[in-house]
């Protein structure tokens, strides 16, 4: 409620400066959310050819790094105090004549309404509260989410309503960027080379160590090498993972070993990637690399790897997390929303089984 005050507070200083705006085509994209979400909303940014945004800092090195970005705001930098909420509001006021917002909490919506841009597209989404309704009155037009549809194809019509998710490829950086230095990605020729995040930003959705063990259990007869992805504060995920399945030679630890920009150059070096419904999981769809998803207790039917792609959910367990509903505890025991079935086992050697080796290119 409190950002129906501001923009309250804001609407005669819109009003008054509305006559003053000179429209030179320029586009603002409003997504706050992390890093699975940005890669899925690259493809409205290629549609849109360049963009300012207002994004989450996490985002940033993969943000700066990107051909279709040029100015970028972090929400972080704008989210406490009055004042710094007042300037932000300001600078966008007259800047843009196309706003797209893609993610529609109240922060967001407070940003998209204070705009006088001519054309604004606002998602309408299942977490919509009543107050939010002053600030649809802004809109242009809206596009109606539901949980049964892919959020990267309501993004795209966003910009064109006839646009679907196969009208544009997806990126986490365009083009993808190099790193500077050589990664401590060691060379393993004849493998199969798979790379697993032991964890996800949400710490709800991580995989148990014991399904880790079923996992490389399942796929020892193949001759596969595991890479870890993951950031420093996931070093006790991984002492996890080795007290299961022991510290052996067919492992890789990169775990606070990459910088964010770093990651797409690393997991394009996989043949596979494994991992429950996170941020590195699109990273590795949008660069083509096969995917195993363990959806766990994530609604596929809303988001989910649209490549080569092996999904893997509970047979009798409905989802209870969903994009713009996501919450940090569930009913089940991650042990239950991600347990394996034979079937589920079966699946997933077939599907490593037949992938195709790539060269790992080590710098």
């Amino acid at each position: 409620m409190n950002y129906v005050f501001l923009f309250l507070l804001l609407l005669p200083i819109k009003l008054a400066l509305k006559p003053f705006q000179k429209h030179k085509g320029r586009n603002l994209i409003i997504q706050t959310a992390k890093i699975g979400d940005f890669v899925n909303i690259t493809p409205l940014l290629r549609q849109l050819g360049r963009s300012d945004a207002l994004l989450s800092r996490t985002v940033g090195p993969l943000a700066s790094r990107d051909a279709t970005l040029a100015d970028c705001f972090f929400i972080e930098d704008h989210k406490s105090g009055f004042l710094k909420k007042m300037r932000l509001a300001l600078k966008l006021l007259n800047r843009y004549s196309h706003v797209y917002l893609l993610q529609p909490n109240s922060t967001n919506l407070f940003y998209a309404a204070v705009c006088n841009a001519r054309n604004k597209q606002f998602l309408n989404v299942y977490t919509r509260k009543w107050y939010h309704g002053i600030f649809y009155l802004t809109a242009s037009g809206c596009v109606e989410h539901h949980r049964d549809m892919l959020t990267l194809e309501s993004y795209l019509k966003l910009a064109d309503r006839s646009l679907t998710w196969r009208s544009q490829p997806k990126h986490a950086t365009l083009p993808l960027w190099q790193p500077t230095r050589p990664l401590p990605i060691p060379d393993a020729p004849g493998k199969i080379k798979i790379g697993i995040s032991i964890s996800a930003g949400n710490k709800a959705k991580t995989i148990p160590a014991a399904v880790w063990g079923q996992i490389l259990a399942t796929l020892a007869p193949l001759p596969c090498v595991y890479y870890v992805f993951g950031p420093q504060d996931e070093q006790r995920y991984l002492d996890e993972f080795y007290q299961v399945n022991g510290n052996t030679g067919n492992v890789v630890s990169l775990v606070g070993q990459l910088r964010l920009e770093e990651i797409p150059w690393a997991i394009a070096r996989m043949d596979c990637y494994i991992a429950s419904d996170s941020g590195n999981v699109y990273i590795a769809d949008a660069q083509g690399v096969p995917v195993i998803c363990l959806s766990g207790p994530c609604c596929m039917a809303e988001q989910r790897p649209l490549g080569h792609v092996l999904v893997i959910s509970p047979a009798d367990i409905a989802p209870s997390s969903f994009v713009f509903s996501a919450p940090y505890r569930f009913e089940h025991s991650p042990l239950r929303l991600f347990a394996l079935t034979s079937a589920n086992r079966n699946d997933i050697f077939a599907f490593v089984a037949k992938l195709n080796h790539k060269e790992v290119i080590n710098e």
